[in-house]
């Protein structure tokens, strides 16, 4: 099977226990003539992670020993109400609703014969204890020629938030196939009358169509009270076994939300031009409402030139409307800037900044460039600076500049222990200062997406789509981000953000994670990515590069074709269209090789394309700098900007050392050719977690071939991928078996052993052990 994410993340599994030692070998049918019949054996692997709870992997055997079938779905129930999917699954689409769970069939596996069987299976908790379940149904048919069962209704949140005046969704299907169609409707049984169903009410599945999801539209209707209600919906019909969804109205009446809100926050304004931001209301007034813009101190050659009073009504209060600025023509050279405030009786006003781009020769602070890495020197961070000096040898890279992470919403502000955002900013304009004429840039990871990294569990996050997760993400993260870095004190800086990583690569691949799928359904990662890029492209001296995965996870056509798609859909539907981004890394976080010198696609041994090797299988790229290279000229294709830039994480992609190979292997054999010509030892190419014999790859480097910005270090060397056991913490970051050294992966990559280092602590937190491999391990050699 094709690698469905070649990445960082693979669902984990374990070897199952004997069937026979478990008893667990499900009936088989005898009715010859029954349409479905099966065989199920299921298998748990369990520890224990304290007294009393737990992790286990499932391993499941499908046999079709009925008629052939083109699709299944294979149901069953928990013992217990302590035992969840996590979730992380294989070879299904993976779904569960009180004790049920549900395993629909993959595109490739659907089909099988008589006779014919599929391996399948998922991680899961435990609490209290881990029975195995007794009783299976495929396609609603229990496992030994029983009766059809009762198709339950599966929706995709059990909760939904509505902003008051606006609509929330989610989806519905049915766990198994109906004997005839049933129609599902959703009802409210209790609660706020404010809340209603707006489309999707009355909702018919066929036996055909069962397994595919359909959207209910909730409403909340405006109105003028300050409370927060809920409601209770029911999602049923005759002959299902129904659900239920609580849904909770925002309200926007609330003093606290009762404020203006200017898009940008900091706008630059050409000598002797203008320039606009716009103003509307973040909620319904019950009476006109004026909004005035008063220029305060600063430079006095800027001024509120059209739009300084508007008037905003009950019925176009959501309504932007722009205000122009103007910078008069001087004989000086200086950047001047000047304070608008925003304001209106009773509201939050607001600040924009207005800095003067001057046209007498001075320089303009924070111009836009196209290569933000051209001509400049690399911000180096102080907090990592100190633990690589503090390693045996590490004083010879701790100058070197890495990006760094705001990977929850605390970082913003910072620590005792690690430096915030805004602190992270003023040295740079130190480090600035201290450079000479020469521009700084310095990188951030913006990484706090509500269902985080849906498909894996080392680098969750702390925000949840169902517990509204896309709200405080836009106004507890990102709306913080951007008044800081919009500060006219970063003005002259080249602040590069890196958006998102491994958020829309998911949404190609990982849509049978629950996780991944809500992502979808919701439009979280989407709209999510599309706020970040309006509020970040909206400060001039900010560049936007999203995160475009690896070549061994999207290098497929079947995978790389609807990634170039997505992105383009995703961006174009910002508020500055293709223009939101100044390029994509690839990359990032990653172990693949920049560059494999001894082998390329087109290589062949014995007349066979290495592409018919295990290692390679089937991909169109054996390497990160050629999957760039296009990626970024199908893109361009696409409509992007023909300036588009691409940058490589080249930090832990050095593979040097001992094991590395010195030339092209000698071999016959494609698969030797390839395994001993390759300088990516891993052991394989979806493993992910601080992977044993990785080594520093090229420093960072601007412009180092066509198409390409930079090599860049974007995770820091020495900073753990993920916890090689269960560590309880409060930043939503999971125990993965793909970093547990004695673990032996799953199908995917090919039952391997996971290629992890052994005692790594939580993902971000200094580990060492890698640090001093990177180090030993560096390619080019560390001087």
């Amino acid at each position: 099977m094709r690698l469905q994410r070649g990445l960082r993340k693979w669902a984990v599994t374990v070897t199952a226990a004997s069937v026979a030692a478990l008893g667990l070998v499900v009936g088989q049918s005898t009715a010859a003539s029954a349409a479905v019949a099966c065989d199920v054996t299921y298998s748990a692997n369990s520890w224990t992670s304290s007294p009393g709870q737990g992790g286990f992997t499932a391993s499941i055997t499908l046999k079709n020993t009925g008629d052939p079938i083109t699709s299944w779905n294979l149901g069953f129930d928990f013992p217990t109400t302590g035992q969840k999917y996590t979730p992380t699954g294989w070879g299904a689409n993976w779904s569960q609703s009180g004790t049920r769970v549900t395993g629909t069939s993959m595109p490739y596996n659907g089909s099988l014969s008589t006779g014919g069987s599929v391996s399948i299976g998922f991680n899961g908790t435990w609490t209290g204890s881990n029975p195995s379940p007794t009783a299976f149904t495929v396609n609603g048919v229990n496992c030994g020629g029983g009766t059809p069962t009762t198709p339950s209704v599966v929706t995709s949140a059990s909760s939904v938030a509505v902003n008051e005046g606006g609509t929330a969704t989610f989806t519905a299907r049915l766990s198994s196939a109906p004997s005839a169609n049933v129609t599902v409707t959703t009802t409210r049984t209790s609660g706020d009358t404010d809340l209603s169903v707006s489309s999707g009410g009355s909702l018919t599945f066929t036996p055909s169509n069962w397994n595919t999801a359909q959207t209910v539209t909730l409403a909340a209707a405006q109105d003028a009270d300050t409370t927060a209600g809920t409601a209770s919906f029911t999602v049923g019909g005759t002959g299902v076994t129904p659900a239920t969804v609580s849904a909770t109205e925002v309200d926007d009446d609330a003093v606290v939300e009762q404020s203006i809100i200017v898009t940008p926050t900091a706008v630059t304004v050409p000598e002797g031009a203008s320039a606009t931001y716009t103003v509307r209301l973040a909620a319904a007034p019950t009476s006109n409402v004026t909004v005035t813009s008063t220029a305060g101190t600063g430079d006095t050659n800027i001024t509120v030139s059209s739009g300084g009073s508007l008037t905003f009504t009950p019925s176009n209060w959501n309504t932007p409307q722009t205000v122009t600025l103007a910078a008069s023509e001087d004989s000086d050279t200086a950047n001047g800037s000047r304070t608008i405030t925003v304001a209106s009786t009773g509201l939050t006003s607001r600040t924009v900044t207005a800095t003067e781009a001057d046209n007498d020769g001075g320089t303009t602070p924070g111009g836009h460039v196209e290569n933000p890495y051209a001509g400049a020197t690399g911000y180096v961070n102080p907090d990592w600076k100190a633990k690589a000096q503090a390693e045996p040898g590490g004083s010879a890279v701790a100058n070197t500049s890495t990006a760094v992470w705001m990977d929850r919403i605390a970082a913003i502000a910072g620590s005792s222990s690690a430096m915030g955002l805004r602190a992270h900013l003023d040295e740079a304009v130190r480090q600035d200062a201290a450079n000479g004429s020469a521009p700084l840039t310095v990188q951030f990871v913006i990484y706090d997406l509500p269902n985080r990294d849906c498909s894996a569990l080392a680098s969750n996050g702390e925000l949840l789509v169902s517990e509204n997760g896309l709200n405080r993400y836009k106004t507890e993260y990102i709306d913080p981000i951007a008044a800081i870095m919009s500060d006219s004190a970063y003005a002259n800086l080249r602040i590069v953000t890196v958006i998102e990583p491994d958020s829309l690569p998911n949404l190609v691949t990982n849509l049978s994670f629950a996780k991944c799928a809500e992502a979808n359904s919701s439009g979280a990662y989407v709209d999510g990515v599309r706020y970040a890029l309006n509020k970040l492209h909206a400060i001039t001296n900010v560049y936007t590069y999203v995160d475009a995965a690896h070549h061994a996870w999207l290098g497929w056509d079947s995978n790389f074709n609807p990634t170039v798609n997505l992105f383009y859909n995703t961006v174009a539907g910002a508020t500055a269209g293709v223009d939101s981004v100044d390029g994509f890394i690839v990359n990032t976080a990653n172990y693949g090789a920049t560059t494999e010198p001894y082998f390329t696609i087109n290589s062949s041994v014995n007349g066979t394309s290495v592409r018919q090797s295990k290692w390679v299988d089937w991909n169109w790229y054996v390497d990160e700098q050629s999957f760039a290279t296009a990626l970024r000229s199908a893109l361009v294709a696409k409509g992007f900007k023909s300036g588009l830039g691409m940058l490589i994480d080249t930090s832990r992609n050095g593979w040097g050392g001992s094991a590395r190979p010195s030339g092209p292997s000698t071999s016959t054999n494609v698969d030797d050719f390839v395994n001993q010509s390759r300088t990516d030892r891993r052991i394989h190419a979806g493993n992910w977690c601080n992977q044993s014999g990785a080594g520093l790859g090229a420093r960072p480097t601007a412009s180092p071939a066509a198409g390409l910005d930079a090599y860049v270090w974007i995770k820091p060397p020495g900073e753990s991928d993920g916890a090689s056991s269960d560590i309880p913490n409060d930043e939503g970051k999971k125990f993965d078996r793909m970093c547990d050294p004695t673990y032996h992966g799953n199908s995917l990559n090919g039952n391997n052993l996971s290629g992890a280092l052994p005692n790594s602590p939580l993902s971000g937190r200094w580990f060492s052990a890698q640090f001093q491999e990177l180090l030993r391990n560096a390619y080019p050699p560390v001087n």
